[in-house]
């Protein structure tokens, strides 16, 4: 299986830090982002990763190279103009191939285990998604999960939604004839979902969303301690 790592964000939350340096560059710890997505899906064994970028994407391919140093092989999807989730995922199909694939957010941190990602078939599933509780920032989630663990849309003012952590393995039958233009993930999940498409899986481990310099720097101090 192949992965997919989505780093075209313009990272404007992170000002000035993203002035210059697109946001899965950030350090945390020992490491920037998207070096810990590279280094655990390779320990996953997920060698072949493609990276999308647009935001100073020249910077992530001086950084990163073609993947060797971490042996994993790296292309890139480069994007002239933000094509948003599921535009950029659009793009990048011919470099992904015709199986399914692990997605993943670049400015996520998580202890989760890249090893349990399963391929979907692409016929009774087309993605399954990582779901987490709902952190303080987003109270009202994302998703409902059933107990067939299907994703269901969370009714307003409900205490079962649940937030999708930026993880997940899509099939290219998710995506079958839009058009590579901008266009986000959420109207192609719900579509998908409302015909009974989608799985989703608990995580109860760690996971960060760095959508603030302050949650950069609480994962950065998290990160000190475990490694110290």
């Amino acid at each position: 299986m192949k992965a997919m790592i989505l780093a075209a964000g313009l990272g404007t939350r992170m000002r000035p830090l993203t002035d210059e340096l697109p946001k899965p560059l950030l350090q945390v710890g020992s490491k920037s982002l998207i070096e810990y997505h590279i280094c655990n899906l390779a320990a996953a064994g997920i060698n072949d990763i493609v990276i999308n970028h647009f935001h100073l994407g020249e910077k992530l391919e001086a950084a990163l190279g073609d993947g060797s140093r971490y042996d994993v092989n790296i292309e890139y999807s480069r994007e002239p103009v933000r094509l948003e989730t599921a535009g950029g995922i659009v793009k990048a199909l011919p470099l992904l191939g015709p199986e399914s694939f692990a997605v993943i957010s670049a400015d996520i941190w998580t202890d989760y285990d890249y090893s349990n990602l399963r391929p979907v078939d692409g016929e009774t599933t087309l993605a399954r998604l990582i779901m987490v509780k709902n952190p303080p920032h987003h109270e009202a989630g994302d998703f409902a999960l059933t107990r067939a663990d299907r994703l269901t849309i969370a009714p307003e003012n409900s205490d079962t939604g649940l937030t999708y952590s930026g993880i997940s393995v899509m099939h290219p039958k998710l995506f079958a004839n839009l058009p590579e233009e901008p266009l986000a993930l959420r109207p192609v999940l719900n579509k998908a979902i409302a015909e009974n498409l989608i799985a989703g899986q608990m995580h109860e481990g760690r996971w960060f969303d760095i959508g603030t310099p302050e949650r950069l720097s609480e994962l950065d101090i998290y990160l000190r301690e475990i490694l110290s």
